[in-house]
């Protein structure tokens, strides 16, 4: 029996939209949905939830929970990665509150930022974990990560280990029709072409019938900056360097080191950014977590629609050889973004068949997006640098690159709060508590 395994599967919202969307491929009857979580509570929540599903559509797959991580990954085809080490806490609540004690403030802290480098840190020994065992029992398998930070954890398994991964977001899919959502126009029967870095891709060309549509775009987007709204950081990149960008602007505002100034706190304000969000939604989510249960774990009466995930649709294409296109998480090997490092993780347009994922060569960026890319690029070099290494020097140093932190703090601030960050993080770092030791060989 062909595996697909879903490791995180406690996350049951996403594991309702990716694998729910798995059951609604024809190739996949017969295959075994295999759950993984170490949270036994949610994973069993995960199960009923996934079984309600296919018993209301009549589908021909196989729901099953391990509580072994090996046993779940054994002759899995393809596993799917959602994983938060840490979670909300102790892990996030520390990113955030510790950097404030230093005047640093963040929105989300799961990209690059002071936050994004620990969530990476504590997350890529747990990565190289699963990838041992997918080496030993599953190691035709195709890793799909969705766990962020993206670039980093996508970068660290495809540099360390023999696992094939590609890196999959949200936002790539959905960045041109809600552009054109905001500025009321039509997105039906556009051309587009985007790249970039994950959170930090670009929307190059964007076309109709071979027009031209930026002129469009630029035109009401000035207008709409007259007014708050909730997209004015990433209008605002549009208007200085020439291309919109495709994570939000409460992303993008903590990306760069224009917008959360405290020599300038009325940038905040003018730019309607939101301080703390990722908190605040963790701290909603657990207290809606419960009605929300009864909605989705409970419900006999439990519906799906395929959603806007890559995931079922990479798998399709692999088990139908029927190509599909997408935007994936690869590194930039034979320099596939030409004006971005080699070691780079990149997000550029790939095409998937049985043969497997073959991305797309785009040449140079504009060189002022590949300047800023570049920037949150030395961030997480040095922070895989970090995490396989040991090295607090090298923590150090990728806190120091991160374009808001440095903005904002002097070295011995940024240094004094990475030792205080590790502290506090405490076993969630386990090669930081030997004195530095090598994690992982290829």
């Amino acid at each position: 029996m062909s595996k697909i395994t879903f490791i995180g599967a406690g996350s049951t919202v996403f594991a309702k939209n990716v694998l729910g969307d798995c059951m609604f491929v024809p190739a996949l009857a017969g295959f075994e949905f295999a759950l993984f979580d170490i949270d036994e509570q949610r994973l069993k929540d995960s199960e009923n939830m996934l079984n309600n599903i296919k018993k209301n559509y009549k589908i021909n797959i196989t729901i099953k929970s391990y509580l072994d991580r090996k046993e779940a990954l054994r002759g899995a085809k393809y596993v799917i990665n959602a994983i938060q080490v840490g979670g909300y806490k102790p892990s996030t609540v520390i990113d955030f509150e510790i950097p404030k004690k230093y005047g640093l403030q963040q929105t989300i802290a799961d990209t690059i930022g002071i936050g994004g480098i620990f969530r990476s840190l504590r997350t890529i020994p747990v990565m190289l974990d699963f990838a041992r065992d997918i080496e030993e029992v599953c190691p035709d398998a195709l890793l799909l990560n969705y766990t962020n930070p993206m670039a980093s954890l996508t970068g660290a398994m495809l540099r360390y280990t023999n696992v094939k991964t590609v890196g999959l977001c949200h936002s790539v899919q959905v960045c041109t029709s809600h552009l054109f959502k905001s500025l009321g126009m039509d997105p039906e029967g556009i051309e587009e072409k985007i790249a970039g870095i994950n959170h930090m891709a670009w929307l190059l060309e964007v076309k109709r019938d071979g027009e031209d549509l930026y002129p469009e775009i630029k035109r009401r987007a000035k207008e709409k900056q007259q007014k708050k709204h909730d997209d004015m950081v990433r209008f605002e990149l549009m208007d200085k360097f020439g291309y919109y960008v495709t994570e939000s602007s409460e992303h993008n505002a903590e990306y760069h080191p224009y917008f959360i100034k405290s020599k300038y706190p009325e940038l905040i304000d003018r730019f309607n950014i939101p301080l703390d969000e990722y908190p605040r939604r963790c701290v909603d989510q657990i207290e809606r977590w419960e009605s929300m249960r009864e909605d989705i774990v409970n419900n006999s009466q439990l519906t799906h629609t395929r959603s806007h995930e890559y995931g079922s649709r990479i798998i399709e294409a692999m088990e139908t050889n029927a190509p599909f296109k997408f935007g994936g998480n690869v590194l930039n090997t034979g320099r596939l973004i030409s004006n971005l490092p080699e070691k780079a993780c990149v997000e550029v347009p790939c095409v998937v068949d049985r043969s497997g994922i073959m991305p797309v060569y785009i040449g140079d960026l504009p060189e002022q997006l590949a300047a800023l890319n570049r920037t949150n690029i030395n961030t997480q070099l040095l922070t895989i640098e970090a995490a396989i290494s040991g090295k607090r020097e090298s923590v150090y140093q990728a806190a120091m690159l991160d374009p808001h932190t440095a903005a904002e703090l002097s070295m011995d601030d940024i240094i004094a709060m990475c030792d205080e960050l590790i502290e506090a993080h405490g076993d969630w770092l386990p090669q930081f508590t030997d004195n530095g030791s090598v994690l992982y060989v290829k």
